[in-house]
């Protein structure tokens, strides 16, 4: 609701998810998922973090940017790349860790990827490991915003973590989700952590791609093959239907109303982008 004593000041539910990261190459590991945080009341932020305090907002002109998800890493090289981060008003969420080749240590990010790679604190949780080498080489799962990713058993690739759920769009969705780990010929590639996360892959395959707008974390790539790119994020939010909100041009997004408030999904915002509430 608008605060009573200033009719230009909000209250402003918010959940702000970054791209996740991209898959490793070659037996590689799946990628961390976007950072996610989230102020619903009863519901929680990434990392195993609850809710975020209440958010007030002035009238006024803020940034809003939806993270890209990570570029995949490509056969011979250990080049895959963390996700972007999302930005909405003074919230940002960090881009998720890039998956590894083979079993490389990956990096840290909203959520790990790769090798026990960490995740941030209050948005998401670390990789697992690899194991194995030659055809028995697995991946490790990426981190995920709820569960961290897990270990490969070789030759069987570690799971991706599952997201985290919210209700605030009216509808409970799962996103923010870690990559499954690579594996060898038709050995047991990990499976993609609920939310958007992407299985690995096996038989010569490359890895699948993170959810679009969930920022999923990529799948790591079979043998000799290339991993799966991250899913892009998303900014949501919610402000009493009353105020007025407007967008610059290159802003994509949707909006609807869920009780008193109305809810903004914005779906591609880069960088200079603006959100004007008034």
């Amino acid at each position: 609701m608008a605060d009573p004593y200033n009719a230009n000041l909000f209250t402003c539910n918010y959940l702000v998810v970054a791209g996740g990261g991209g898959g490793g190459s070659e037996h590689g590991s799946g990628a961390g998922a976007g950072g996610y945080r989230s102020n619903v009341t009863g519901e929680d932020s990434g990392g195993g973090a609850s809710a975020e305090s209440a958010l007030l907002i002035p009238a006024g002109t803020y940034t809003v940017t939806v993270g890209a998800g990570g570029v995949a890493g490509t056969v011979g090289n250990d080049n895959a790349t963390n996700g972007s981060d999302s930005v909405f008003h003074s919230i940002s969420s960090v881009g998720g860790g890039r998956g590894a080749r083979r079993i490389s240590a990956g990096n840290s990010g909203g959520s790990g990827g790769a090798s026990s790679a960490v995740g941030t604190v209050s948005q998401g949780l670390g990789a697992g490991a690899g194991a194995g080498a030659g055809e028995t080489r697995a991946g490790g799962g990426g981190g995920g915003a709820g569960v961290a990713g897990g270990n490969a058993s070789a030759p069987n690739g570690g799971n991706g973590g599952n997201g985290v759920a919210s209700s605030i769009s009216g509808s409970s969705v799962t996103r923010a989700g870690g990559g499954g780990g690579g594996v060898y010929s038709t050995n047991t590639p990990g499976t993609g952590g609920a939310g958007g996360g992407a299985a690995g892959s096996n038989g010569g395959a490359a890895g699948n791609a993170g959810t679009v707008n969930k920022g999923g974390g990529g799948g790591g790539g079979a043998g000799a093959a290339a991993g799966g790119g991250g899913g892009s994020g998303v900014v949501i939010f919610a402000l009493p239907v009353q105020a007025s909100v407007t967008f610059s041009g290159g802003v994509t997004q949707t909006s609807a109303v869920v009780g008193v408030n109305k809810v903004y999904t914005v779906t591609a915002a880069g960088p200079t982008d603006t959100v004007t509430i008034g």
